[in-house]
């Protein structure tokens, strides 16, 4: 029987990274997507030892013809893909004024246009077959306007209210849509957003990328809508969605200060 195949995106590092070989070691086949073909060769063959056989596809989703090209893979009839993880995602410390234009357009088009096109096109070839599975990764940040990481949390906020509206359009397809929302998660991503790894942040606000990718994971097999890693960050989630705006905006600020 053949193995089940799941696509994941930015899975050269970090949350995708852990991801995928949690996918490879429950009896999934791979589609890793990023833009470092040495990275994504070296989390391959970790997933090879699993008995996991990888696809590879090098493509910078801030760019619409890489965009294009995941699409195809994903609405590949012949191969079709069981689970989409759209986990690729940055974002870039500073104020806006101080961030250069291009940079954000990018931050965009990684965040909301290529998780929304592969989402659609993930679940047109999902209903039909009456099965799959959809996890995208959005942020703690998305609960809560950040001043200086403003363009990212503002995407996550998308991520996250997109996902949700999915997740009750695809349940009469048979099709599971999860949204999982991780705090501060120690992996290569701060230092190109220009953060630090600890951020100053205590230790129990922290959460490992692979305690994120078994959560998301089961989320998604359980059929979840929204999980958020980590007791704390969990119990911060659902303070944060009770506050008043002005309020949020206040604590927006006052974490904006934390050192990076």
């Amino acid at each position: 029987m053949a193995r089940p195949i799941a696509l994941i995106t930015g899975a050269s590092s970090g949350i995708g990274e852990r991801i995928a070989l949690r996918l490879a070691s429950s009896g999934h086949d791979l589609v890793l997507v990023a833009r470092r073909g040495d990275e994504l060769a070296r989390v391959a063959a970790l997933a090879a030892v699993a008995g996991a056989a990888s696809e590879t596809i090098v493509a910078d989703l801030s760019q619409g013809v890489d965009v294009a090209k995941v699409e195809a893979r994903i609405t590949d009839e012949a191969r079709p893909i069981e689970i989409l993880v759209n986990n690729a995602g940055y974002g870039r410390f500073g104020k806006l004024t101080e961030l250069d234009g291009a940079g954000e357009a990018n931050e965009i088009a990684v965040n909301v246009t290529a998780l929304t096109l592969l989402s659609r096109a993930a679940l047109l070839a999902m209903a039909s077959r009456k099965r799959g599975g959809i996890l995208n990764v959005a942020s703690l940040a998305s609960f809560i306007p950040f001043p200086g990481f403003t363009t990212y949390a503002a995407t996550k906020a998308y991520v996250r209210h997109f996902t949700l509206a999915l997740h009750e359009e695809a349940k009469p397809f048979g099709v599971k849509v999860t949204c999982v929302a991780p705090g501060f998660t120690p992996t290569g991503f701060q230092e190109r957003g220009g953060l630090s790894q600890s951020s100053g942040l205590p230790s129990f606000l922290l959460t490992s990328a692979d305690t994120v990718a078994r959560v998301a994971l089961e989320a998604l097999r359980d059929g979840r809508a929204l999980v958020v890693p980590g007791w704390m960050n969990a119990l911060s989630a659902r303070f944060l969605s009770l506050m008043p705006s002005f309020l949020l905006r206040r604590m927006g600020a006052i974490s904006s200060r934390f050192p990076r």
